[in-house]
């Protein structure tokens, strides 16, 4: 049995943040090309890794929970999940995560934010990164990466330029030389 694969997928601005200062994505495409290509995804996992801050957005914006896959959520300060179907993890998330990929299953996703992503990649454990780059400078907001303790080296496996100006990256991770 080969380990599940880990996906961090996001969506950010050309000058690399995730969403404004308040949390608002009114900034991001969506159309059929992008519903193609997350459709496509979405066949291949079926589990979904978030951070408590992405889960408060995504109950906020009325999806607390993501149908057809397991949904984990990683907080130190909630005490319930929002919704019946979340499992809420209170400890460390990069152990969690790395039983969580010896077990049976599909592909992994981590969803949004990138201070989960974070502590991940530098566990060693996502490996693949796809980025949807939408062509707005939104001169601040909640950053993509926070500073981590080491490079992080990435092989692109894919790039595409779609049809509403955003261009579709997917990279390999490369692991510690």
């Amino acid at each position: 049995m080969s380990p599940r694969k880990l996906t961090f997928g996001v969506a950010c601005s050309l000058d690399h943040f995730i969403a404004r200062a308040d949390h608002s994505v009114d900034w991001l495409l969506w159309d059929d090309e992008v519903g193609a290509i997350s459709g496509d995804f979405w066949k291949t996992i079926d589990t979904v890794v978030m951070g408590r801050k992405t889960y408060e957005v995504a109950v906020a914006k009325g999806t607390p929970v993501y149908p057809g896959v397991r949904n984990i959520v990683f907080s130190r300060t909630l005490r319930e999940p929002m919704h019946r179907d979340v499992e809420l993890v209170s400890g460390e998330a990069a152990g969690f995560v790395r039983n969580l990929k010896g077990e049976e299953g599909k592909g992994i996703c981590v969803m949004g934010g990138g201070e989960l992503a974070r502590s991940l990649f530098q566990a060693d454990l996502i490996d693949e990164f796809g980025l949807n780059i939408h062509p707005v400078l939104l001169g601040s907001g909640i950053p993509l990466f926070h500073e981590m303790r080491r490079q992080i080296d990435l092989d692109l496996i894919e790039c595409k330029r779609l049809k509403n100006g955003c261009v579709y990256l997917l990279y390999r991770v490369g692991r510690e030389r």
